[in-house]
């Protein structure tokens, strides 16, 4: 019988190491591909008009919330079609503040970010796959984002001290990882009192296929890895957070039944905006 993640996570048929390998040679095909042609077996992102500026990529980043100017306010190269929400758009960033990113790919939703917090503020982007670290740092470039920093690592096991992000951001990442509830804890010791979680992810609402679960491919596209919204509110409660609340995106299948070309996932699998808040200090505790 394939192993396993650890106790509380998604269920995935694969080994925690293989999983991250798939995800790893995945996104690493996806950083390294000039047209899109090879990055993956879903049409969702090999479509040669989806790769980095190309139309395609335009139009699904509209699908995904993103704004005209969003688009416009960030050179070509760091976005790459990728997600399934707007992180920013939940996050209600202020000038000043710090934000982390999970699984920060070429950067796009770090450079949102930052034109949010302004120059007062810091964006950090972590990721665990070089050839994604590699292109965001030349993105963080060409878009002269100073206050944008890109560090490679696991999201189970952030390279971030404790309690110094006001903001963790991610976008269709969490439900990659073997071990979900791990990447909570971890978003949760980085936040300062008060702090607040805003991503966008995907959520079951039917139960996953065996055979989408087994399939590596499927595991590696966001797919398989998914759990209930009843699951991830418990994940989170158990990781600390307050103030819970998991909203399913209605219209997602416009974008979500594009990840496989042999089953429509939204029949079981829909976008969805996840909030969260760590408590503030308790008494006698450091502000």
């Amino acid at each position: 019988m394939p192993e396993s993640g650890s106790e509380g996570d998604s269920g995935a048929a694969l080994a925690p190491e293989t999983q991250r390998r798939l995800v790893r040679e995945r996104y690493g095909a996806i950083a390294t591909s000039d047209d899109g042609e090879d990055c993956c077996s879903s049409a969702a992102c090999c479509d040669p008009a989806a790769a980095p500026g190309g139309e395609g990529t335009r139009e699904r980043g509209e699908l995904l919330g993103y704004s005209t100017d969003d688009l416009d306010s960030v050179e070509a190269g760091a976005n790459l079609g990728l997600g399934c929400g707007n992180p920013k758009a939940l996050a209600s960033l202020a000038p000043g503040e710090s934000v982390l990113d999970l699984g920060s790919g070429a950067g796009f939703d770090c450079f949102l970010a930052a034109q949010e917090v302004g120059e007062a503020g810091r964006v950090v982007g972590v990721d665990m796959t070089p050839e994604m670290v590699e292109q965001a740092r030349a993105n963080a470039a060409a878009n002269e984002s100073e206050n944008v920093e890109f560090r490679l690592g696991e999201i189970e096991h952030l390279p971030v001290a404790d309690g110094t992000v006001d903001v963790v951001i991610s976008n269709c990442v969490v439900n990659l990882s073997p071990d979900e509830a791990q990447v909570f804890r971890e978003a949760f010791r980085a936040l300062r009192a008060g702090g607040r979680l805003a991503i966008s992810d995907v959520v079951l609402t039917a139960p996953v296929p065996d055979d989408v679960r087994a399939d590596p491919d499927s595991v590696a596209a966001c797919v398989a890895g998914a759990s209930t919204i009843g699951r991830l509110e418990e994940l989170l409660a158990d990781a600390g957070f307050e103030d819970v609340e998991v909203t399913p995106k209605d219209d997602s299948d416009r974008f979500v039944r594009e990840w496989d070309d042999d089953r429509d996932p939204s029949a079981f699998l829909v976008s969805a905006a996840i909030t969260a808040r760590k408590p503030h200090a308790e008494r006698g505790e450091g502000a």
